[in-house]
């Protein structure tokens, strides 16, 4: 995993993360691993950075249709497998305390909120807009690839609405997800969430709490530059 992050920077044990804001699985797989660091004693000496990752780079900017019925008349699938499907990932997310409604769930293009996320990293918000953009996905199916929407949540994750704005209306954080994307695919990351710990360590998909922990305990006794 040589040249994916330093593994140690500035002191602190590098967590990389590559997601999309429609991925449920990243949305869970995000939460997990809070919830193992919760746990982790040295939490506070480990940096999240979090990586852009498109599952449908191919939505038109300005979609913004029903994720249900998007599946079924582009994608093929039959109505009642996505209910299945949104039910168990449902039950699944109650069981860490998240809330999905996937069935008000707007499929649009994320690139936009790739770059809002990369924008918040500039302000050290970056994973509370990450979480933040999931929940607006996921519990209160907002359009994640509407300006106005964004610049909203940017403002409620303590953001300069306006800064958003301009960000996103000049694309001058575009650079910045395509070498996110560019760099998932030298990796070879063919689906998220994946995640990478200390630039050797690797998990992929929403794997336990224990998984998460027994990853980030390895990762910290062999960094460089561990006491």
């Amino acid at each position: 995993m040589a040249g994916a992050a330093s593994g140690r920077a500035g002191g602190y044990l590098v967590i990389d993360v590559w997601s999309d804001v429609m991925c449920p699985w990243c949305y869970m797989g995000t939460t997990l691993l809070a919830q193992a660091l919760e746990r982790f004693p040295h939490a506070q000496q480990t940096q999240i950075r979090h990586h852009s990752y498109q599952l449908m780079p191919d939505l038109a900017p300005g979609t913004a249709v029903g994720l249900t019925e998007y599946l079924v008349r582009q994608r093929g699938f039959q109505r009642q497998q996505i209910e299945a499907m949104n039910a168990q990932i449902a039950a699944r997310g109650a069981a860490i305390g998240l809330e999905y409604h996937s069935e008000r769930a707007i499929a649009a293009n994320t690139r936009a909120a790739h770059q809002l996320i990369h924008f918040a990293a500039k302000a050290a918000r970056q994973h509370e807009m990450v979480q933040r953009l999931f929940r607006a996905y996921f519990t209160e199916g907002l359009n994640v690839g509407d300006h106005t929407v964004l610049a909203g949540l940017a403002a409620e994750t303590g953001l300069d609405p306006a800064a958003a704005t301009q960000a996103l209306a000049t694309g001058v954080f575009d650079d910045d997800v395509q070498a996110d994307i560019r760099r998932a695919q030298q990796l070879g990351i063919s689906g998220v969430p994946f995640f990478i710990f200390g630039d050797k360590y690797a998990l992929s998909g929403g794997q336990p709490v224990e998984a998460f922990l027994q990853a980030l305990n390895t990762a910290w006794d062999e960094a460089p530059g561990t006491p």
